[in-house]
């Protein structure tokens, strides 16, 4: 497919591009979504030919934005999948958004509590039962200057791991021209900002077995390797040879 001809999926009513079965509410809060994200923004998006249609499957990718949550679910919802996504427990107990994670069936996570592992178990069972599991391996959103993804977390490869899923990555860029930074504030609307989102080959995994931290380590690398090869991509440049550590605050 051309560029052309992929975008314009964008453009189809959500009866066409994704038909399949979902809680009522999540349909009507995707649909308002789309119209809204349509009018705000342009969508430069592939045909995410690497992105499997069915089955469990883990999509992992760069948090640029708090906009971009909303231009990934956009994107995979209308590539025929719709997901579910780990995110900070805080977000439940925001107005409206804590409302709309609850009514679609996204999973919480509690970092550093004694029931942290319940995020875990739900992802598993998501997967088993043939949903995309989205994950922000970042664990925030990226502070890195040049706004590349930063260090990864583990949770997504031992997900993959644990379960045989496959670990896709997606890059994307644009929804920090909408609204930049990790604090609120008003979105940026002219010029129209657009979304650029691209999905990558599964990360190769085969060879890896086992939860030993050398294993995961390993892992972990390739992920946000994959994840940071789509960005350029996307944004036609290279990436820094090495990776933005937030919890060192300076490249690894």
């Amino acid at each position: 497919m051309t560029e052309v001809e992929t975008t314009a999926r964008a453009g189809l009513k959500l009866r066409e591009a994704n038909p399949t079965p979902v809680q009522p509410t999540y349909r009507r809060l995707a649909r308002f979504a789309g119209w809204l994200m349509r009018r705000l923004t342009r969508q430069n998006w592939d045909g995410a030919p690497d992105l499997p249609r069915t089955g469990g499957v883990i999509v992992v990718a760069n948090h640029i934005s708090n906009a971009d949550p909303i231009a990934l679910a956009h994107y995979l919802i209308w590539q025929g999948r719709w997901p579910r996504f780990l995110a900070k427990i805080e977000v439940w107990s925001m107005p409206v958004a804590g409302w709309a994670v609850t009514a679609t069936g996204q999973i919480p996570v509690r970092r550093g509590a004694h029931d942290a592992s319940d995020s875990l178990a739900a992802a598993k069972e998501a997967l088993a039962a043939g949903e995309c599991v989205v994950v922000y391996p970042e664990g925030t959103i990226t502070t890195d200057p040049g706004g590349w993804p930063m260090t990864g977390r583990t949770g997504a490869v031992r997900l993959a791991l644990a379960t045989g899923a496959p670990l896709v990555p997606v890059g994307q860029w644009g929804a920090q021209l909408l609204l930049g930074g990790k604090k609120p504030a008003w979105p940026r609307l002219v010029p129209k900002p657009t979304m650029t989102l691209r999905t990558g080959p599964a990360v190769e995994l085969d060879d890896l077995a086992g939860d030993d931290p050398e294993t995961v380590e390993l892992a972990t690398d390739r992920m946000m390797a994959a994840i940071v090869a789509v960005v350029e991509e996307i944004r036609g440049e290279s990436a820094p040879p090495t990776r933005f550590d937030p919890r060192a605050d300076r490249r690894a």
